[in-house]
């Protein structure tokens, strides 16, 4: 009998003659916590979806406790006890906590629905969770963390012994993040092993017993956490060591590119006014819930603007009543959902980089192909986009991969303005530091960078000046050497209210 609960051995798979996971070793011991880090497109989700079912390996074996398993679907998986908590959440909003829970496996008798038992269940399973949720509630009416801990509980139901959560803190506030981790520290000490896909390596460090890297298709070390840090992990991911400098260069800051005035709406924001210049990145931050994101929505035109707010494009008073007019103002925005509002998912690659300036590739009403695909492969070299066919479909490629896409759309364009709404949610330690770069390029072109973010370091590295939010409305504005965590959390919380004075 085998010490490990999971073994996955020399795992192999490629696609199309492309080689995605090269032999790959994975040891999960019972009643652990197991980091499976590495950059995107390190074959990280393949292997899980090996391991889940989904996808089947040319090579190599897969054993629980000992006994060597064939998972042909992702049936055989749950049916083995192992559960795979995806980033986007797989729970049915306009159904309860319990029916959630025993969807597709309803309690019965007689032939009858028994909602006492299923109820009386899910109650047991929560108490067992230390959560007080009631089984009767809405999962519509639940924050984001406990609609993860519905995902946890039918882990639970199911009697898993393996729980796989990919990228779990991506939408959650720091006190959802702490809830979590207690949950997970809990589940731990049952004996249920978690292995945990972040690339929050402090998250890592913090939660997580041991740890295994891949890096392009091929497992590169493992080991205890105890026995490492952030510096070294970070150099296993990537293959060398980050270069420590400072992403900031000082450049020379021009006049006001976007000037925002007396904007509110009532309900996320009000008294908002601020300008933008020429040359800048200016950050905005606060706590969850502030307004920051509603705010630039409505500014792009997502939202219904207020009757008296004024916006200004390098000194002209603007009207935009829908995102068009926003892009005709040269004004473009990533927001903070990739996935949900920042790529078409039906689309390729290239089609997704070019969709905001379509007209620029037309001749006569029709697309010219070979125009599309050139402009596509400068952007491909300019940005580092890994892809080897633009006619991919996008979802195809990694997190960072795809925020290169969309953010090639707006250069396309020759965007004056970009807002970027948590650049880097999801992204790795090396598309991370692309992606900041590529912040001061553009910067230095005399771009005006707006920058939505709770990442401190992130603001340090890349913010000429910080404006923080609190409670809809900005509380103050920071110089960069301002820039620290204790004086951001200061005024995020109210605890040093000053009046901000618009200039």
């Amino acid at each position: 009998m085998s010490d490990y609960l999971l073994e996955m051995e020399g795992i192999y798979k490629a696609f199309s003659k492309v080689e995605v996971l090269k032999g790959v070793d994975l040891k999960v011991n019972k009643g652990e916590i197991h980091a499976l880090l590495g950059e995107n497109g390190a074959g990280k989700s393949t292997l899980m979806n090996i391991l889940g079912g989904v996808l089947r390996a040319d090579a190599g074996t897969t054993a629980l406790q000992g006994e060597k398993q064939a998972f042909l679907k992702p049936g055989d998986s749950k049916e083995a006890g192992i559960s795979f908590i995806h980033q986007e959440l797989n729970v049915i909003s306009d159904l309860t906590i319990y029916e959630n829970l025993y969807l597709g496996k309803e309690a019965t008798t007689k032939g009858l629905l028994n909602t006492r038992k299923m109820i009386k269940e899910t109650q047991n399973i929560l108490d067992k969770m230390d959560v007080a949720l009631d089984p009767k509630t809405y999962v519509r009416d639940l924050d984001t963390s406990y609609k993860q801990i519905v995902e946890i509980a039918k882990a639970l139901l199911e009697d898993s012994k393996i729980i796989i959560m990919d990228e779990p803190t991506t939408s959650l506030t720091d006190n959802e993040i702490s809830n979590l981790m207690k949950l997970m520290k809990s589940l731990k000490a049952s004996g249920v092993s978690i292995i945990y896909i972040s690339h929050k390596l402090k998250e890592v460090l913090h939660v997580c017993d041991r740890y295994s890297v891949l890096r392009n298709g091929e497992f590169v070390g493992s080991g205890s956490i105890r026995d490492t840090d952030e510096e070294q992990i970070t150099k296993l991911m990537v293959g060398k060591e980050l270069a420590k400098e400072e992403h900031y260069t000082k450049r020379p800051i021009g006049s006001s590119k976007l000037r925002v005035e007396n904007f509110s709406d009532g309900t996320y924001f009000r008294n908002i006014s601020f300008d933008a210049r020429a040359g800048e990145v200016l950050g905005f931050t606060g706590l969850s819930g502030d307004g920051r994101s509603e705010l630039f929505e409505t500014i792009f035109g997502f939202r219904k603007q207020p009757s008296r707010a004024r916006i200004m494009v390098n000194g002209k008073p603007v009207k935009i009543k829908n995102p068009g007019d926003a892009i005709r103002a040269k004004i473009g925005l990533v927001p903070k959902n990739r996935k949900e509002n920042a790529i078409i998912k039906d689309m390729s690659v290239m089609h997704n980089m070019s969709v905001a300036g379509l007209d620029h590739f037309l001749t006569f009403g029709f697309i010219q192909s070979r125009k599309e695909k050139s402009k596509f492969q400068a952007y491909r070299e300019k940005l580092n986009i890994k892809v080897s066919d633009p006619n991919y479909p996008i979802t195809n490629l990694s997190g960072g991969n795809q925020q290169k896409v969309v953010l090639a759309k707006w250069l396309e364009v020759n965007t004056d303005i970009i807002i970027l709404d948590n650049p880097t949610q999801g992204i790795d330690v090396g598309a991370k530091s692309e992606i900041y770069h590529l912040i001061q390029e553009l910067a230095e072109q005399g771009k005006a960078i707006i920058v939505l973010s709770t990442e401190v370091p992130e603001l340090q590295k890349i913010c000429d000046r910080l404006l923080v939010m609190y409670q809809g409305e900005i509380a103050a504005e920071l110089g960069r050497e301002e820039i620290t965590e204790e004086t951001i959390l200061l005024h995020a919380t109210g605890s040093k209210r000053e009046e901000y004075a618009y200039g």
